[in-house]
């Protein structure tokens, strides 16, 4: 009798246990992370009698969580890999939308910019185009400003991001490393805490979502968390901090930090997956080329419309004057060299433009040590060439491995101290510092310099074409051009040859003047010329400061002996557009990183930043769905083993109810029979 109750009290147990897993797992089918449960039944040690062995019941010897390493390691990679393009993604997108954007792009700027200079250009007289024409460089300036400010807003929002991100890294891996000192101590006493590994993987899970990371199970049963290329994060009970703080080579650059008692280490870099390396892979690959190109835009459409003014003559007759700010305006020059935080030289820098067709978007970091300065390009990582001239001031000027000038010098009042880095940004700022600055419309350089004409006693059928300035300083000095020209211009007669066919100019040309080749090297005489071709005639002039000015005519018709042409200053130019026609030229000229074919346009340039943004947009767009997809599959199969089915469990419950019940009965029976015994004998 009491072999039966002991069997029966057995299977009370047993099935009271299973009655708990179950109840337990219907329970937690909402908790994350949580892996369903299971007991593991065996029989007991049976008893042997007369008749041989006896059974003496059931026992749970273990409950058991269906988890799988691979599964889980699998679903922590694919949540920390759908986290990173999920954050890029939301990041770029709203560059995209900036960028390409009807309002707040730069290109509906620059159309509504040459517009009104093609208006001006068809009535260089009238006051109200100069005006519109001022009115939308204003309007195109505030564009590149916007575009800069709201760039500069996103890599203030991804500091601060950053740094939540940092905090609740620490705080998640606090977590983790408790768990694991709890796990162990009870994995050490021969218990199996399955509740607290779920909520470990839950932690680890958390935490890729914000940092991508690596998981080494120990011989404790414990977890270490490494980053990057094995960094530490959490060795058993043991963890690192991580910290944002701002960049030692740019402050506005917020970089990530481990520390490990007094170890620091720099692992921006390093850092992938989660949240936090999406961030700083858009910044690295998207934000940062975005700032430098659009300022590189900036500063060479400033530059070259400025130039371009220079050139020509304003209603006043004097040279024209800036429509944009000075590009070395010596408050610019200055916020594109950032020392490195730590410098122990004390060195005023400023890098100047020198110029715009041979700048690239890419920054620039300079190093030295003591005796010798050494340079790279960081957009592609090239060593640079560092020219040296001058001691306090000195000037820096850079080339590449191929001899090529990188459009930029350096000023450095004082050398630096030995172990001095800088960081330069030729084009960083550029689209925050274009400003419209000319005020008065009539300052608009609309007019050549110079004037032909065909003196009125002519016999043949010569004409001269309008001289246009093809090279030449910027400003124009009038002053020199009046003396150059003298008060009644040049006189261009034309000697026929002896077969009337070809023709030359007045030669010598008065002092300063030569003809000139088509590369501007001085020719002994005047060029020869064909009658009833189109020539081009170009003239030269240096000044005694060693100015030269260059000039290019066209002369067609057969002109006969003696008739003459002249050539002047432009004193008369109330009505000439010939420099807002060059002005619009610019529209098509490849000025942008280069001329001719190496360089694009103003709206290639822009088109191009737009495009390729673009297309990260999209790469990471279906990447980031593709990643979505991937993550659901790694969670359903992690939940095909570990999760809940409250289905599953209600049969559970139902059959465990029952066994529950046959046991009591057993019990029941038992007493049974011992009551007959005792009555038996009484």
């Amino acid at each position: 009798m009491s072999d039966l109750l002991s069997i029966g009290l057995s299977g009370l147990g047993t099935s009271q246990t299973w009655l708990t897993v179950t109840g337990h797992n219907i329970t937690n089918v909402k908790t994350p992370g949580y892996s369903r449960q299971d007991a593991i039944q065996q029989t007991r040690i049976p008893q042997f009698s007369g008749a041989g062995y006896m059974g003496s019941g059931s026992q749970i010897v273990d409950v058991r969580r269906l988890a799988s390493d691979f599964l889980t390691g699998q679903l922590r990679n694919a949540t920390s890999q759908n986290s990173e393009l999920s954050a890029f993604r939301s990041q770029i997108e709203q560059l995209d939308g900036l960028l390409s954007n009807t309002t707040t792009g730069v290109s509906p700027a620059m159309q509504r910019f040459f517009a009104a200079l093609q208006a001006a250009a068809n009535n260089p007289s009238s006051t109200e185009a100069r005006e519109a024409v001022l009115a939308q460089a204003e309007g195109l300036g505030k564009t590149f400003n916007t575009l800069y400010d709201q760039l500069d807003k996103q890599n203030s929002l991804i500091n601060q991001q950053l740094g939540a991100l940092a905090s609740q890294v620490n705080h998640l891996s606090q977590s983790v490393a408790s768990y694991n000192d709890a796990i162990a101590k009870a994995k050490s006493a021969g218990a199996v805490p399955n509740d607290l590994m779920d909520a470990r993987d839950e932690a680890v899970r958390k935490l890729s979502e914000m940092i991508g990371v690596t998981a080494v199970t120990q011989d404790d049963n414990s977890v270490s968390l490494f980053i990057g290329s094995g960094q530490p994060l959490v060795v058993g009970n043991t963890v690192s901090t991580l910290s944002v703080v701002p960049g030692l080579d740019d402050p506005t650059r917020y970089q990530v930090q481990l520390s490990n008692g007094n170890s620091i280490q720099n692992v921006t870099g390093l850092v992938s997956g989660g949240e936090m390396g999406g961030l700083l892979a858009y910044r690295n690959s998207a934000l940062d080329s975005s700032y430098n190109k659009l300022g590189q835009l900036a500063i060479t459409l400033a530059d070259t419309i400025n130039k371009q003014l220079g050139q020509g003559l304003d209603l006043a007759g004097k040279a024209g004057a800036n429509l944009f700010g000075d590009i070395n305006d010596p408050d610019i020059t200055a916020l594109r060299v950032l020392a490195k935080n730590g410098n122990t030289g004390n060195v005023h820098a400023n890098l100047n433009i020198t110029d715009t067709s041979k700048l690239n978007s890419s920054d620039f970091r300079l190093d030295f040590d003591g005796t010798n300065f050494t340079a790279r390009r960081l957009g592609d990582d090239a060593s640079m060439q560092v020219t040296v001239s001058g001691t306090g001031p000195s000037t820096l000027s850079f080339k590449d491995a191929n001899g090529v000038d990188q459009g930029f010098n350096l000023t450095l009042d004082q050398l630096p101290a030995a172990g001095d880095r800088f960081t330069l940004q030729p084009t960083r700022r550029g689209a925050a510092d274009i400003e419209a600055t000319l005020k008065n419309a009539s300052q608009l350089a609309f007019a050549g310099t110079a004037r032909t004409e065909s003196t009125t006693e002519n016999r043949g059928t010569g004409k001269i074409g309008a001289p246009t300035l093809t090279s030449g300083p910027s400003p124009v000095d009038p002053t020199v051009l009046q003396g150059a020209f003298g008060p009644n211009g040049i006189s261009l007669g034309a000697t026929l040859s002896a077969d009337g066919k070809t023709y030359t100019l007045s030669s010598p040309l008065p002092a300063g003047w030569s003809y000139v080749d088509k590369d501007g090297n001085a020719l002994t005489g005047s060029p020869t010329l064909t009658s009833g071709n189109t020539n081009t005639v170009r003239m030269a002039f240096t000044d005694p400061s060693g100015q030269k000015y260059s000039y290019e005519f066209e002369l067609s018709g057969v002109p006969q002996n003696s008739d003459s042409f002249k050539l002047g200053f432009n004193d008369k130019g109330i009505s000439d557009n010939r420099n807002a026609l060059n002005l619009l030229a610019l529209q098509t000229k490849p000025t942008v990183g280069g001329t001719d074919n190496t360089g694009s346009t103003y709206n290639e340039a822009y088109g191009g930043l737009v495009e390729r943004v673009g297309t990260l947009t999209a790469q990471v767009r279906a990447s980031s769905e593709a990643s979505a997809t991937v993550l659901k599959q790694a969670q359903d199969s992690r939940d095909s083993l570990s999760g809940v089915s409250l289905d599953e469990e209600a049969a559970n419950l139902i059959q465990f109810q029952q066994y529950y019940g046959a046991s009591a009965q057993v019990i029941q029976v038992a007493r049974t029979l011992f009551d007959t015994l005792i009555g038996a004998f009484r």
